[in-house]
């Protein structure tokens, strides 16, 4: 019944189509033979193709379209395939003898299926060679970047994204001292750019390297803008390559953050454009040098500060851990300690924090805490994370000149603030500033120094004027490591205030290697046993139980070439040993009780700088011992009263050939008398004091024996009834009117003079002289009971004023008890670089020289009592509306100001609170 069946089944086959139909019957085995192995060749070609996808995929590319396409069409037909073979397979396994199908119309279905799936597989092999299988991935605006979390620098972070939105700002650069966390302010607006919305077309973030590679940078940018690899292969030099970066970035709105910039990148040179209001891209750059702000042409520089107190704290804690804080109910006041001594320092907070994470034991805590005030490398992670990253601020500072005055600092206690100047002459003692002729040579290139540490932001200016530098705790302490070979000879300096830990040095033979040595705060019974033979370099300080020196001290040191023993206030005496220093170069009696200079002081042949300033008790000089110094360029007795000798002390001042600079105090007549007489002399003189004149009420001076004072810079004028300096008008071919041509007329006369002080001269009427200090930036006036202007309305001083920039430097204007001064001027002045004015018991002063026109860019504050605030008298309500948010008032400033018109305050009070 069966093969029946399939005869019946054969019938509709012999029709059309007979042989064809017949064949799909015929060949099913070996048709379902040839599909397997073709099926088997598609299977290895597909893991090839997704091998070669999967690689390509690693190196973030995207698998092709068309690609992806045929690997999904093959895994589909795998499964297809299958069940035609396995029907197949049964099919076969049907027929009659192995050869006759028992059913002739499944058979032929099958057949064809095998058949026409046999012409599929075909066809998908054929599609299946591809010469690449992925493309570039399409760049996202922003790469994500790894960052350490932010604490406290909100401040400059809303200064950065103020700028980013003004199209007048396209380049900023953030500058700061290494650690401080510029680079992770960088991150934070990058990272920034993933959340939120934006108009830039492109960010691009590199680490610029040192010395810069300009082929690096152009190939970070090239991988960001996705330049097609073909094109880019073909340029061969920087300059084509810079070409094609500039052709797109010309056509992007474009946002460039480059990391740690040393020296200037020229911008064309990479390719890039430089971003304007019209294209609004940006550059924004990190820096430790202040300098390169300005050489990359920054719009806004923005120094990125340490921590506040509280922010560092914060960030300690997150680093340290709270199971550790927690573990001891000590830890957290230890942890403090640790953290204070960072300086706000976010580098150091890290690293400290990081080697204290699981510290469970507040004596290791202790130890810590020792360490950082004795020797900081010693702690764990301090060499390898801080110092080493700090240290390349060093390394590229330009020569070793410039590394020995910065290593020099390590020899100041921490948080100490020193005048540039003063800093400037122990750097000329210790010989780092060549062999300068001429000691205004020296300062000047000191200055230069200073400069560029201020911009390397190794050292930090102070103070309203920034005369005076500092250095951050973290840096004083690399200072302190490189000066010791970073770490290897520990006691080449030895900065101490605690005695107990000098005796532990001296117990130790430490001293004998000792170059530098700096004590403060101490008792003396040391100075018995102390004994430096390589000490070149002595600073003792405010000491105050020292009286004297044992006999042979300076013995013991023979090599001392910058010898400080200034604040020590009981200090009467001088052993006779110290003119055995043959190599001392600089020394500082400042301020202490010395009645007499031994006179062994004149072997000192090397002597180049002798500061014998505040000695209130000094009662002579001995004679030739000045002019034994010949080698002395710097003489400074300033506030410093000997009464004899002072004529013979200026003869012999005179004698000497390298002194250039003189600062000193004159109290006679005839003291003066011989200073007019000597043109080297006024050449000289940088700070001059005139004091307590006796008999003598007026002091007459001239514009011939000023004018010849060309680098006097400070002059101070107490107890005169009256100062009176007559210009005199020099008559030439050209100015027949002596004061028409006023910037002549005036640079004859102070060439330098910056700070004056007039003190208790009762008699005097006016201060108009003072329109010729041209270079004038502190005026203090006080006690001078007539004075009614401080520039008279003459004709001279009119023109003068008129046809001037008169008082464009000035920066502090000082008033004190001037109780009939009515009037600065009678005129408005610009005062461009005013900042502060100060007015204390003036109650007849009752108008400023201010107008709308005056400039107050610079101004900071006006401060006295609020009585005379409101009694002063404006010509415009605008203008006073203008001045009013800079008045300040302190509670006690109030009171001296207000209380001090009804005779309710005395003079001790008053000195005091002007003084502040």
């Amino acid at each position: 019944m069966e093969f029946l069946n399939s005869i019946a089944g054969l019938i509709p086959c012999f029709y059309d189509h007979t042989s064809r139909h017949t064949l799909y019957i015929r060949d099913l085995k070996k048709n379902l033979r040839a599909l397997s192995q073709k099926m088997e060749e598609l299977n290895n070609l597909y893991e090839d193709v997704t091998a070669r996808v999967e690689g390509e995929e690693q190196r973030q590319m995207r698998r092709r379209k068309e690609v992806g396409g045929w690997i999904r069409r093959v895994e589909e037909m795998v499964e297809e395939v299958n069940e035609i073979l396995r029907r197949g397979d049964q099919e076969i396994q049907k027929r009659c003898l192995r050869c006759c199908p028992r059913n002739c119309w499944s058979s032929y279905k099958i057949g064809k299926a095998v058949s026409e799936k046999l012409v599929a597989v075909s066809d998908q092999m054929g599609r299946g060679h591809f010469d690449v299988v992925a493309e570039m991935l399409p760049r996202p605006l922003v790469d994500e970047l790894p960052m350490e979390e932010t604490v406290g620098s909100e401040l400059a972070y809303d200064r950065i994204c103020g700028f980013l939105k003004d199209p007048q700002v396209g380049i900023m650069g953030l500058y700061g001292m290494g650690g401080v966390g510029k680079t992770t302010l960088l991150k934070k607006i990058n990272n920034d750019f993933l959340t939120t919305s934006s108009d830039f077309d492109v960010v691009i973030w590199d680490v610029v390297s040192k010395p810069p590679n300009i082929e690096k940078i152009q190939e970070v940018i090239w991988n960001k803008l996705q330049i097609p690899r073909d094109i880019w292969e073909i340029k061969s030099t920087k300059e084509h390559k810079a070409a094609e970066i500039s052709r797109v970035l010309k056509t992007k709105k474009f946002v460039l953050l480059l990391d740690d910039i040393w020296e200037r990148l020229d911008l064309l040179e990479m390719g890039v454009p430089h971003p304007d209001a019209q294209n609004k891209s940006k550059i924004v750059f990190t820096t430790r040098s202040q300098d390169m702000c300005r050489q990359m042409q920054a719009q806004e520089s923005i120094k990125v500060e340490c921590l506040s107190l509280e922010a560092a704290w914060t960030l300690f804690q997150k680093k340290v851990g709270e199971e550790t804080l927690k573990s001891n109910p000590h830890i957290p006041r230890l942890a403090k300690i640790v953290a204070e001594e960072c300086n706000g320092l976010p580098l150091a907070l890290i690293t400290l924090g990081r080697a204290l994470a699981g510290e469970k034991d507040p004596s290791n805590w202790d130890k810590v805490i020792q360490d950082l005030g004795k020797f900081p490398a010693e702690i764990s992670g301090m060499e390898d994370e801080l110092f080493h990253r700090l240290k390349v601020s060093y390394d590229r500072l330009s020569d070793n000149f410039i590394k020995s005055c910065f290593t020099y600092w390590s020899l100041f206690s921490e948080d100490r603030e020193i005048y540039n100047e003063n800093l400037i002459e122990y750097w000329i003692g210790e010989g780092f500033l060549g062999e300068a002729h001429d000691i205004h040579e020296a300062r000047n290139q000191g200055h230069e120094i200073i400069k560029k540490l201020k911009h390397a932001c190794l050292l930090e200016g102070c103070g309203s004027k920034e005369q005076r530098v500092k250095m951050h705790d973290v840096i004083h302490d690399m200072a302190l490591w490189l000066y010791c070979e970073c770490g290897k000879e520990k006691n080449k300096i030895l900065v101490y205030n605690n005695l107990s830990r000098l005796k532990e040095a001296q117990e130790i033979s430490k001293l004998k290697k000792t170059e530098k040595m700096s004590l403060w705060d101490q008792n003396v019974e040391f100075l018995e046993t102390l004994m430096c033979p390589n000490l070149k370099t002595l600073f003792v300080d405010r000491c105050l139980k020292l009286t004297k020196f044992p006999s042979r001290f300076f013995q013991f040191m023979p090599l001392i070439r910058v010898l400080d023993l200034s604040a020590n206030y009981n200090l009467s005496e001088l052993p006779t040993s110290i003119g055995e220093l043959n190599d001392l170069r600089y020394l500082n009696l400042t301020s202490t009780r010395i009645r007499e200079l031994p006179i062994e002081l004149k072997n000192l042949k090397n002597l180049m700088i002798l500061r014998l300033d505040h000695l209130q008790s000094l009662e002579t000089i001995p004679q030739d011992l000045i002019s034994n110094l010949t080698s002395l360029k710097l003489f400074s007795m300033w506030n410093t009263n000997i009464f004899s000798g002072v004529e013979t002390l200026l003869e012999e001042l005179e004698s000497l050939n390298d002194i250039s600079e003189i600062r000193i105090t004159i109290s006679s007549a005839l003291s003066l008398n011989k200073l007019k007489r000597s043109h080297k002399l006024q050449r000289c003189i940088s700070d001059l004091l005139l004091h307590k004149w006796g008999d003598v009420m007026t002091l007459e001076l001239s514009s011939s024996f000023l004018k010849r004072m060309e680098h006097l810079q400070e002059l101070e004028v107490r107890h005169c009834d009256d100062v009176k300096i007559s210009m005199e008008r020099e008559m030439t071919q050209n100015d027949v009117t002596g004061l028409s041509n006023y910037n002549v007329a005036r640079e004859q006369y102070f060439y330098s003079l910056c700070y004056i002080t007039i003190q208790n001269c009762s008699k005097l009427l006016d201060l108009t002289w003072v329109v010729y200090a041209s270079c004038l930036e502190v005026l203090y006036v006080e006690n001078c009971k007539s004075i009614e202007l401080v520039l008279h309305h003459d004709h001279g001083a009119y023109e003068i004023v008129e046809k001037s920039d008169i008082f464009s430097r000035l920066k502090c204007l000082k008033l004190n008890k001037l109780p009939r001064l009515k009037s600065i001027y009678q005129h408005p002045l610009l005062f461009p670089s005013l900042e502060i004015i100060k007015v204390y018991d003036c109650k007849s002063l009752r108008s400023l020289p201010f107008d709308s026109n005056t400039s107050n860019n610079n101004l900071k504050k006006i401060k006295g009592g609020t009585n005379w605030w409101n009694r002063l008298k404006w010509k415009d309500e605008t203008i006073k509306d203008c001045f009013t948010p800079y008045f300040q008032v302190h509670e006690a400033e109030a009171y001296f100001a207000e209380e001090s018109e009804t005779g309710n305050i005395d003079d001790d009070m008053q000195a005091q609170l002007v003084s502040n």
